[in-house]
């Protein structure tokens, strides 16, 4: 990395996290109106990178100025406790002003929601308060035409032209466990699915969910805070307990003609996904098994309810359905579906109920962009290149790609031809880097962000080719950018592949410090280890570990079996098995590092949070002995307690397969971990609750264990903040030093 011409200082924790963000600008939610004129984006305030103002860029002068000042247009009202536990779904709860907003349709006004209230910003700078209430309205939107202003209060869904006093239009409920239009814990925590309504394309009806948690189990929540305590009643769907009732409306702006979807004799699903067709006929609904092994897509007349399985998706053998987004509903009535049912993440057709394969390959497919119906070309994001990287490409999709069976009997034949015609995916962004996008919807402008290891965030916008227009934040590593002072300590990360157990390829990621070649060196081992999420990759890592690196130690990564982005056969092995394959590549990489001359081998100490944190109980447990200490945080301890859509999606329903659950849990073992522990939680954690830690406490204490304890009163499961998440690895470095697992050469 070339050094600025700027004096040097050390990266301290303070510096980490304080303002502004070493990693520098780093813009949120990037959209562009929908005529395509303006880009809009959140931006941090210089003195406060988790609080974020609206800004405008005219695109075709460039000229970028802030619209809304979240400092002085909010009010300062306290959020609702409804709008905080969003947040905390969202892992947003630790911002401020400004998180969200959407366009008005006609692309001169931004509903803008800001301290439980809602505004409605013009291009000209001009603002209007929509509402005024001491309650917080969620889930807020424009309909498609720009016509009526809609949210949830209350547990109800309020409806009104833009400027009118907004009224209920779903029946008032006389139980509080009644919600109408919201998405239930599950939706938002597991799904991805973070709102219960959706307006047609014609402004005529609107979908609502409805859910009734009478019959979920209550969770008595204790947070407690610096100076008072305060108990909540959460409604949690434990693994093996009953889930909300849920149920599908259909509802006229002004509250008439309320009409219920036939979703199936089946109480116990899930509704994951729910869409207008284009143009207002049909809703479709995906219906999903509680065991997420079967997804029924359902088309359902919004005029009578009567629904029909338009198609089914069936989890491989020993597998489950992993949720997507990835799709699109055409004009012409065909469907853009991603699926992996040939063991990897692609992109099908769906025509006439006749199937067609329109990627393929040992890669994935990570998002699905834009679709161009007139060109027949969509464009999507995906790791065709390098598992490490996320690029950008565009496809093919028209007619003359041949289906399923086409492709197995003549799959030679169909690579010559799908090269002839252009249908195989070209690659849109520069090797080198992982990207994130997104693309307008006439599909001819992409926002694309990418990053590498020596490179922080960037973002610019791109045609449909690929070819930059312009930077939105180039965040070049000059003079002027807020690591350029720590630069000259900036060590690059190696990358490298191991062999597992039984015999599969792991990436692993590690930074050496600057070393001397006489000395050894201890290891921070970072691990997450869980589902759906990959560690190792070609991107920015941040400033944390640097500071870990500056401070003597080697940083090292692997990601394991059952992680994400490497197939079916990769994912598979933590079936109803979890904390055992993992366990074993990560001592796979444990072992890895004592084979290397420059690793002391009895300083490798292992670090983890929530899923990490469960992995490092089942790694200390496994092997006493192997590792110097471990730094578990959040750790779920008993999969019993977690939410349903989660662990059964990979454990199964513990009323059936307790046997499962008795082998995955912390606790029987607690008495077997020799090594120096360190246990964190967040007092107020209404995720992973604080009953998972005081269990693994109850149990070392009962079993004579001696481990150390840091708990951070009022935090939730993010326990995080420019003084907060100082103290946190303050506490992990004292830890280490007084466990002889100090940084530094010896």
């Amino acid at each position: 990395m070339p050094v600025p011409p700027v004096v040097q200082q050390p990266l301290t924790l303070e510096r980490v996290f304080a303002s502004p963000a070493l990693d520098g600008s780093a813009p949120r939610e990037l959209r562009l109106s929908p005529d395509g004129r303006y880009l809009s984006v959140l931006r941090p305030r210089m003195d406060d990178r988790n609080r974020f103002d609206l800004w405008v860029q005219d695109l075709a002068t460039g000229t970028m100025s802030m619209l809304v000042d979240s400092q002085e247009l909010g009010a300062g009202r306290a959020l609702s406790e409804a709008e905080k536990m969003q947040r905390e779904r969202a892992r947003i709860g630790d911002l401020a002003g400004i998180v969200s907003y959407s366009w008005s349709a006609d692309g001169q006004s931004i509903l803008v929601p800001l301290d439980g209230d809602l505004y409605l910003a013009r291009l000209d700078g001009s603002t209007r308060r929509l509402t005024d209430s001491a309650q917080s309205e969620l889930n807020p939107v424009l309909s498609p035409q720009g016509t009526f202003l809609s949210f949830v209060r209350d547990g109800r869904l309020f409806v009104a032209p833009v400027g009118a006093e907004p009224a209920p239009v779903t029946p008032a409920q006389a139980s509080t466990t009644v919600h109408w239009g919201e998405a239930e814990f599950v939706a938002q925590e597991e799904m991805g699915r973070d709102t219960g309504y959706w307006w047609s394309p014609d402004e005529t009806q609107i979908a609502v969910l409805r859910f009734d948690e009478a019959q979920v189990g209550i969770v008595q929540r204790t947070a407690i805070g610096a100076g008072n305590t305060q108990v909540f009643e959460q409604r949690y769907p434990a693994a093996g307990t009953p889930n909300v009732a849920i149920s599908l409306f259909f509802v006229k702006p002004d509250g008439a003609g309320l009409i219920e979807a036939q979703l199936g004799d089946d109480a116990d699903i899930y509704v994951t996904r729910v869409d207008w067709a284009p143009d207002s006929s049909a809703v479709y609904v995906q219906r999903q098994n509680r065991a997420q092994t079967r997804m029924d897509m359902l088309r359902v007349d919004p005029g009578t309810g009567q629904s029909r399985i338009l198609f089914s998706e069936t989890a491989a053998d020993g597998h489950w359905l992993n949720q997507t987004s990835n799709y699109r509903f055409l004009a012409d009535g065909s469907i853009i579906w991603w699926s992996e049912r040939d063991g990897f993440g692609h992109l099908y057709r769906f025509v006439d109920s006749q199937w067609t394969q329109l990627t393929t390959g040992n890669w994935v497919v990570t998002d699905l962009l834009a679709v161009d119906e007139a060109r027949q070309r969509l464009w999507l994001t995906g790791t065709r290149d390098n598992v490490l990287e996320n690029h950008v490409y565009s496809v093919d999709y028209g007619p003359d790609v041949r289906s399923e069976a086409g492709q197995e009997q003549e799959q030679e034949q169909e690579q010559e031809q799908e090269q002839q015609q252009g249908s195989m995916p070209v690659r849109l962004t520069e090797l080198g880097f992982t990207h994130d996008a997104r693309m307008d919807r006439s599909a001819t402008t992409l926002i694309v962000t990418r990053s590498s290891p020596v490179q922080p965030p960037q973002t610019y916008l791109a045609d449909a080719a690929g070819q930059r227009l312009a930077w939105v934040a180039q965040n070049a590593l000059d003079a002027d950018h807020p690591y350029a002072p720590h630069a000259a300590s900036h060590r690059t990360p190696v990358f490298g592949t191991l062999t597992g157990d039984d015999g599969t390829t792991l990436h692993y990621r590690m930074i050496l410090p600057t070393m001397d070649p006489d000395l050894r060196y201890p290891v921070w081992f970072a691990h997450y280890g869980g589902p759906h999420v990959q560690v190792v990759t070609h991107g920015w890592g941040g400033a944390l570990e640097q500071a870990i690196v500056d401070a003597g130690y080697i940083w090292f990564q692997i990601d394991n079996r059952g992680s994400a982005n490497r197939g079916v056969a990769f994912e598979r092995p933590i079936r109803q098995a979890m904390g055992t394959v993992e366990v074993a590549d990560q001592k796979a990489g444990a072992m890895f590092l004592q084979s290397r001359p420059y690793v002391d081998a009895g300083r490798i100490a292992i670090d983890g949070w929530s899923y990490g944190g469960y992995l490092t109980l089942k790694m200390l447990e496994a092997d006493p002995g192997l590792y110097a200490a471990g730094i578990a945080g959040a750790p779920v301890t008993r999969w019993e307690l977690y939410d349903t859509h989660y662990t059964e999606r990979y454990m199964g329903d513990p009323r059936k397969v307790p046997e499962a659950y008795a082998a995955s849990n912390t606790i029987a073992d607690a008495a077997r971990i020799a090594d120096p522990l360190l246990l964190i939680h967040g007092l107020s954690d209404d995720n992973v609750v604080f009953d998972h830690s005081s269990a693994m406490i109850s149990a070392l204490q009962n079993a004579g264990v001696p481990f150390d304890m840091m708990l951070y009163p009022g935090y939730t499961h993010r326990v995080s903040g420019p003084v907060i998440s100082v103290h946190r690895y303050e506490t992990a470095l004292r830890f280490l030093a007084a466990n002889a697992v100090e940084g530094g050469g010896q």
